[in-house]
């Protein structure tokens, strides 16, 4: 067994620990609207549910060098409201297409050919092609991190106001993961699908 103090290696070299480890990760697609009224849109797969009374689920937002914000947390946090889609095998080439680096004012719906949708109770559009989307009104924006001169990342917390769930998903309350076709995250550039699935009932 290697034991590793992470203060002994680089910030690199912990986050490869972290991506390889923790597998495989859920990928949250975002998007949200700039000051200009530019529709942004990128994945993010430091993602999880937060509580469900009321629906809430957080998406971390690493920051760019010199702890710059990335466009997804300066729109939400500037808006306070944001789309969460979930990745799937139907359109996962598209989202890799809006994880270039683009300019602001460049809409990477856009750029990966995708559809917009309104939204029914926030302003930013969503996207069509995803089977969920989550329209999200910003709970908290957490700075996290960093070396005490600038934060690391930016910790969004969504309320989640309304739901999107295509009929083929849906089944008396429940969703249908066989039919929803998640994709998720590795490490590199690695993927995974959702696989094999088995049942182990909880102790009473």
């Amino acid at each position: 067994m290697k034991s590793i103090d992470p203060t002994s290696q680089s910030v690199q070299d912990n986050y490869k620990l972290l991506i390889g480890s923790i597998i495989p990760r859920p990928i949250a697609f975002v998007t949200t609207l700039s000051s200009e009224g530019v529709l942004n849109a990128a994945p993010f797969s430091f993602f999880n549910i937060v509580t469900a009374n009321p629906p809430m689920i957080a998406v971390s937002v690493q920051r760019k060098p010199g702890g710059v914000q990335k466009d997804t947390a300066r729109n939400a946090v500037h808006a306070g409201e944001f789309v969460v889609h979930i990745a799937q095998e139907s359109y996962i080439e598209a989202i890799n297409v809006t994880a270039a680096n683009v300019p602001p004012d460049e809409s990477e719906v856009a750029l990966a050919g995708l559809t917009t949708v309104a939204s029914e109770r926030i302003a930013v559009p969503g996207v069509a092609e995803a089977g969920i989307r989550m329209e999200c009104v910003l709970e908290q924006a957490l700075p996290l991190g960093g070396d005490g001169q600038s934060p690391a990342c930016d910790l969004l917390i969504g309320r989640v106001v309304q739901f999107h769930i295509d009929e083929s998903l849906y089944e008396k309350g429940r969703i249908d993961a066989k039919a929803l076709m998640p994709v998720s995250r590795l490490a590199g550039s690695d993927y995974a699908k959702l696989g094999e699935q088995f049942m182990i009932e909880r102790p009473s």
